[in-house]
């Protein structure tokens, strides 16, 4: 009789349940649906649905497929890789996560005993060299520079080049807050004339993002001027200022899953006061997040006042933690010249990699400095460091 209880209760109660269970269904698939689109490590930033304000673009296309996987390389840290024996269906994406732990998928039972997996223990990375008057030297060699990582000396440079024509890959952010509704038609002229001239048909790709209190994609990716105006122009200014979302956003959701093969070079350039109110992630996090997309920050203060102040220090944080540089026009006029001056630099820098010494895969920010030790009045400019890879999963 005990045993019977329970089930002769269900049986009577089964209406019921069953009620219960509709009624419950729907707040069972919205939860679940919130849970997917909550954004990691920033559960408050809000992911903004882009507007279609243009054709679709032209995307970027896929790492081609292979049986092996070679190791990433381009402007980032050591990475862990995974070698897959040869395979009809064994594919893998070159991407650029640099985090191990977001590597392709774990195999299934009957493809383990054919995985290997490994860190690559090779650090590449993107810098500028620029003498006291501030003009780019474009002559140094690897013997002229000395790296230091995690204050230790490298003692070999693998390799050295002078990197005047990678790919690009461009984030360009404005800002669409009250602060800049004086004079935002003529920073939309001036970032249109940038696009035009920096982006090359069929080899680089950027996308606009117009932020003031949430970050909003006017134009995806894209190697069309035409395309990436229309972004600009679709700009409206209104609402407060959200700046470190619209970074974190951008490289976290845009330029670490745009997908590369070979070295790219990616540069976020922002257009801004930088008198950030109302993001929900701090300025360090979004620093964070633009290293490991391996993107240097360009911005252009709209401070025109001819003194700097809180906001431009900010600026000047963000850009000089990440290898780039902050511009503070006079003038509105002057912003179209910040531009050609970003434009410059990315067509001279140097590509170097190395092997860290005593690398351990524990995730943690290594610090790096590189300098001139040829050229004392040569001052270069890179990235302040990078993360070492995530153990791997077995």
């Amino acid at each position: 009789m005990k045993l019977s209880m329970p089930f002769f209760l269900f049986r009577r109660n089964k209406h019921v349940v069953a009620a219960l269970l509709f009624c419950f269904a729907p707040l069972a698939a919205s939860f679940a649906q919130t849970a997917a689109t909550e954004l990691p490590n920033a559960p408050s930033t809000v992911a903004v649905p882009k507007k279609q304000t243009a054709p679709p673009p032209n995307t970027a296309p896929s790492a081609a497929p292979s049986a092996v996987a070679a190791k990433q390389t381009g402007d980032s840290g050591p990475s862990a890789t995974q070698v897959q024996a040869p395979a009809p269906s064994g594919t893998l994406s070159n991407g650029s996560q640099p985090d191990a732990s977001q590597s392709s998928a774990p195999p299934d039972d009957a493809d383990s005993a054919a995985t290997i997996r490994h860190v690559v223990n090779e650090v590449s990375l993107v810098f500028t060299a620029i003498d006291k008057h501030g003009r780019f030297v474009k002559d140094l060699t690897k013997d002229d520079i000395q790296i230091t990582d995690d204050t230790k000396q490298v003692p070999r440079i693998r390799s050295f080049s002078s990197q005047t024509d990678l790919p690009l890959q461009v984030a360009l952010l404005v800002d669409a807050s009250n602060s800049v509704r004086d004079r935002f038609k003529f920073e939309q002229e001036a970032a249109i004339e940038f696009l035009n001239q920096i982006v090359r048909p069929n080899y680089d790709k950027a996308f606009v993002v117009g932020f003031d209190a949430t970050p909003e994609v006017t134009q995806d990716f894209t190697d069309n001027s035409e395309f990436l105006a229309k972004g600009v122009r679709a700009l409206r200014p209104g609402g407060g200022t959200a700046m470190y979302d619209a970074i974190y956003f951008s490289c976290r959701d845009k330029l670490l899953k745009a997908p590369r093969v070979g070295p790219v070079r990616r540069a976020v350039i922002i257009l801004t006061d930088g008198d950030d109110n109302l993001s929900h992630v701090s300025r360090e996090e979004s620093i964070d997040m633009a290293q490991r997309a391996d993107a240097i920050i360009y911005a252009i203060s709209t401070n025109i006042s001819g003194a700097k102040n809180k906001g431009d220090k900010v600026l000047e944080r963000m850009s000089e933690a990440t290898g780039g540089r902050a511009f503070f026009p006079f003038k509105i006029q002057d912003v179209a010249d910040a531009f050609t001056e970003i434009q410059d630099e990315l067509r001279s820098q140097y590509l170097v990699s190395y092997s860290p010494p005593n690398l351990i895969a524990d995730g943690r920010f290594r610090p790096i400095e590189i300098t001139a030790v040829s050229q004392k009045n040569v001052k270069v400019r890179t990235r302040k460091g990078y993360f070492a890879p995530v153990p791997p999963k077995h």
